[in-house]
């Protein structure tokens, strides 16, 4: 099987081979021996889409799945707590932790609703308006806490008050904090890490409170309580600083081979008293809290490499999560998630001891999930990703994580990619399917959807989970046994 379209909208799946129904323990030893796991790279937003079809995929095959998580991010109400308290860039462990409440779909259970819309909830954009709100929260007069228990409310409420009087404490006349847009659960995460003064407790304090199941794990790719930047080095010379910058339209950030020359800007943010060490480049402390990622302008030039910055913007090389390392080391399957190949999951594999684990020949199924679009990462639009350009992009940072430098062998590529899954369609990256084949990369096309307003095509979750599914070797025995309308181009 090289290339075969699925549908679950038309009825048009998989045949599947019965297997035994005996339920498991997800993880559990069985005869001596723990089943491996599911590790998938990812970054915020867009793999929150695909939650489900993880879990459904991972409760199937009875195993673990951990999810890797950046936390380079230095946008949005992210930015403010790393101006005022330093730190690593939180929003997507937040996020991805928030997703994986368990599901109500017969709303009986009203407490998991009210903690899921309580860690979700961001205050006003109005910076005043924000800040009222906040002290409703804080002071348990806010609506928020309705069908919370008492135990949890008080519980999470101490921590608030906690960030509360942190925040207090670091008020200047030259510097207070914005409110504006702020995520209540980044605030809580913040307030647990400075009391703990552990990211990993700080994790698994929110973990518990939002009943994560046991098989899961969120994995932030740096176990830090600093912050950690990133840096993009465009085709043409240009070097751009920070995530945001990255990602979104802004100010000019270039290093152009050179630090900033100090500047009437630098002296200002030196006189700030905040968890920033003085000169450190001051797009780097600056607020990102409002951003656009509609209409997002193209680069200037294709992205050729990311690597990590110390405050200063010198290259540094890092070594990830000793749990990531070993979460690799444990797995059957790695998924790279859709989401932004620059800022989402190649931050993740740069890191040193990541590439050497992914590189393993003991995990069969390197399975990478294809955008269903280009975005500002992987253009310009003149000159856009191709699903080839994305395998080589994974390719070249696994080198990296192992310090090897220069072009990557293109026979190499299948020690960090295996199999391709894409849709097809206008918009999509192109797909050169013999080129792929010669590169010993399986592909399998899936049909989409696209949703009223939209211009993007989505997958649709049981064809992706039924793909991931026969991919990986596990085949569902509930599943239909039809097999209509299949083209194998």
């Amino acid at each position: 099987m090289n290339d075969e379209a699925y549908t679950a909208n038309s009825a048009l799946y998989l045949v599947m081979e019965t297997g035994s129904s005996s339920a498991l323990t997800p993880g559990a030893v069985v005869n001596g021996v723990k089943p491996k796991g599911i590790v998938v790279f990812s970054g915020g937003s867009a793999a929150n889409n695909l939650v489900d079809v993880f879990k459904t995929v991972a409760e199937n095959k009875k195993c673990t799945l951990s999810y890797i998580i950046p936390i380079s991010d230095n946008g949005g109400s992210s930015s403010e707590l790393i101006r005022v308290f330093g730190g690593p860039g939180i929003g997507d462990v937040r996020s991805r932790l928030v997703r994986l409440i368990p599901n109500d779909p017969d709303h009986n259970n009203s407490a998991k609703t009210a903690i899921k819309a309580f860690f979700n909830h961001r205050l006003p954009k109005d910076r005043d308006d924000a800040r009222k709100e906040w002290l409703e929260i804080v002071e348990a007069r806010h609506a928020l806490w309705e069908n919370i228990s008492s135990a949890k409310k008080e519980l999470i409420r101490s921590f608030l008050n906690l960030i509360n009087l942190e925040i207090v404490k670091r008020i200047r006349l030259s510097s207070t904090f914005d409110f504006s847009s702020a995520s209540i659960g980044n605030l809580f995460l913040t307030a647990a890490r400075l009391f703990s003064g552990s990211f990993e407790s700080s994790i698994y304090l929110l973990s518990s409170i939002c009943s994560v199941p046991p098989n899961v794990s969120v994995l932030p790719a740096i176990n830090t309580n600093f912050s950690h930047h990133i840096s993009a080095g465009l085709a043409n010379g240009t070097v751009i600083t920070g995530q945001n910058a990255i990602s979104h339209p802004s100010v000019p950030t270039a290093l152009q081979g050179q630090l900033p020359s100090p500047t009437q800007e630098t002296e200002e943010h030196d006189r700030i008293e905040d968890a920033n060490l003085p000169g450190s480049l001051p797009t780097l402390r600056k607020q990102y809290i409002t951003f656009s990622k509609a209409d997002e302008e193209d680069l200037p030039a294709r992205i050729e490499r990311i690597w990590y910055i110390n405050p200063y913007g010198q290259e540094i090389r890092l070594a990830a999560n000793p749990k990531v390392v070993e979460a690799l080391k444990g797995c059957q399957s790695i998924i790279y998630s859709i989401g932004s190949l620059y800022t989402s999951i190649i931050p993740s594999i740069i890191l040193r001891g990541v590439g050497e684990a992914i590189a393993s020949p003991e995990i069969k199924h390197k399975i990478l999930i294809l955008n269903s679009t280009i975005d500002r990462e992987t253009g310009p639009s003149t000159a856009p990703f191709s699903a080839t350009d994305f395998i080589a992009a994974i390719a070249k940072a696994g080198a990296e994580s192992r310090g090897i430098t220069g072009p990557v062998a293109r026979s190499d590529y299948t020690a960090y990619v295996t199999h391709l899954i894409h849709l097809q369609g206008p918009g999509t990256p192109d797909i050169d399917k013999e080129e792929l084949i010669d590169l010993g990369i399986e592909t399998i096309r899936l049909y989409g959807r696209r949703l009223e307003g939209e211009s993007f095509q989505r997958y649709d979750e049981k064809a992706l989970i039924q793909a991931l599914e026969i991919t990986t070797g596990r085949r569902d025995p509930r599943a239909d046994r039809s097999r209509r309308n299949t083209s194998i181009a």
